[in-house]
């Protein structure tokens, strides 16, 4: 069971932030309209009881470096932690902790993506 199964990180600007992740996830996401809010979707499979979420366009959120983190899981990205932290910089982000040994559980590292949140990537040990 997961803790969670959804989450959404807000967006401005959704070129920019589909740009940004997809080249961060090595693929292209896919943009949706729900509601009159764009929506850009990490890959996922609901059948195989995993975690969604999306990039949002909502005037309800507001992209920052206040609030929740998101740790994406970085052993599903190209090259693991270390290449989806080498795409941060030219995708337009930033780097704010590199990649941190946390003992039993693997490696984590902290950037700040296009819009101005900061998300976290994690691969097990």
């Amino acid at each position: 069971m997961n803790a969670i199964n959804w989450f959404e990180i807000p967006a401005t600007e959704t070129s920019r932030a589909r740009e940004f992740y997809s080249h961060l996830v090595g693929k292209q996401l896919e943009v949706q309209n729900f509601g009159g809010n764009d929506m850009i979707f990490f890959p996922y499979d609901p059948a195989k009881g995993g975690v969604g979420g999306a990039i949002v366009r909502d005037p309800r959120m507001t992209p920052g470096a206040q609030g929740t983190l998101v740790y994406l899981a970085a052993q599903n990205l190209p090259g693991g932690l270390d290449g989806a932290l080498s795409r941060v910089p030219a995708a337009g982000g930033e780097v704010v902790a590199p990649r941190t040994g946390i003992g039993e559980h693997g490696f984590i590292a902290i950037f700040k993506d296009s819009e101005g949140n900061v998300i976290g990537l994690h691969a097990p040990a």
